[in-house]
Parts: C-alpha cells; sequence; structure tokens
C-alpha cells in the first residue's frame, strides 16, 4: 500500500519520531509540509498527517497545507499529534483538524497521540514537562497502532 505522512515537528523533533516509527511499520515516505506540493498526494492510498500542538491547536503550516489541498481528495487518511498535555475536553483541536482533513475529501479511519517533551513556557522554567517522551513504550504503542491500521485498511479492500 502506497503511503505517506505529512509531518510538522518543531521543538524537539517528537511528532517526527513518532512519524518515522509508523511510516517504519506503513513503508510511509515522512515530508514536511513545505516540501511536497498538494497534487502529490493523489498518488499515495494512504496519508498521514501528524503536528505536534502549540496554543491547543496543530501547527499552522500543516493547517494550512491541509486547507490549500484541493476537495476531491480520495485516499483513507490518519491523523497524530504528540504534546505534553492531553487534548482537554473544552478545546477539542484534534476533531477539528479531523474535520478539516475530510473535508478536503480523505475518509479519515484513525487517530493516535503520545506525549511528547514539551518546554513552553511557561513550562520552560520548570524543565518542562513529559521529558523523555516519546520513550520506546511510547513508540511501540505507535507501532502497534500503524501495524492495526495498515491490517484495517488492506482489508478494507
Amino acid at each position: 500500500m502506497k503511503s505517506i505522512i505529512v509531518c510538522k515537528s518543531v521543538s524537539h523533533g517528537n511528532t517526527r519520531k513518532v512519524a518515522e516509527t509508523i511510516g517504519e511499520v506503513l513503508d510511509a515516505r515522512v515530508v514536511d509540509p513545505a516540501d511536497i506540493e498538494p497534487e502529490e498526494l493523489s498518488e499515495y492510498r494512504l496519508v498521514g498527517f501528524g503536528s505536534g500542538v502549540r496554543h491547543m491547536n496543530y501547527y499552522p503550516e500543516l493547517r494550512e497545507f491541509v486547507q490549500g489541498l484541493p476537495k476531491d481528495q480520495r485516499a483513507k487518511a490518519f491523523v497524530f499529534n504528540t504534546s505534553g498535555f492531553p487534548q482537554p475536553p473544552f478545546i477539542p483541536y484534534r476533531d477539528k483538524f479531523v474535520r478539516l482533513v475530510e473535508d478536503r475529501g480523505f475518509d479519515v479511519v484513525d487517530t493516535f497521540t503520545c506525549f511528547g517533551y514539551d518546554t513552553y513556557l511557561p513550562l520552560r522554567v520548570v524543565g518542562g514537562v513529559r521529558k523523555g517522551h516519546p520513550n520506546s513504550a511510547d513508540l511501540d504503542t505507535a507501532r502497534a497502532f500503524a501495524r492495526q491500521l495498515r491490517n484495517r485498511v488492506e482489508a478494507a479492500d
């Protein structure tokens, strides 16, 4: 199955580590949104979108990339993020991003969230939170997610 992961990772490379781990299982190319032309996505059967979280939202570079895609996408997709804290119920940023991806025509089949080392102010003053994440257990969970995702997408065909 031809797969690609479009990933925006900034601070500590947390999201990139998770993207590369998922990409190994899916045999997927991992790219930054600035390094791919939107029309290239039509070549892929499964497209992943991943981001770190800043100000309770996915990075603007990934959101803008998805907003710029034509609305006639036909691939299956998945969405993932890393963050120092879980998504709060009063700001459903992941759900909002999933709707954005679906609005472009993708069939979002699953989502994945992983803790990541976070030193955004004021957390930097206390040394950050989730130091050491994603750790080996987190990456094992990402691998398991990718295997289940692959099996589900292949079984659907």
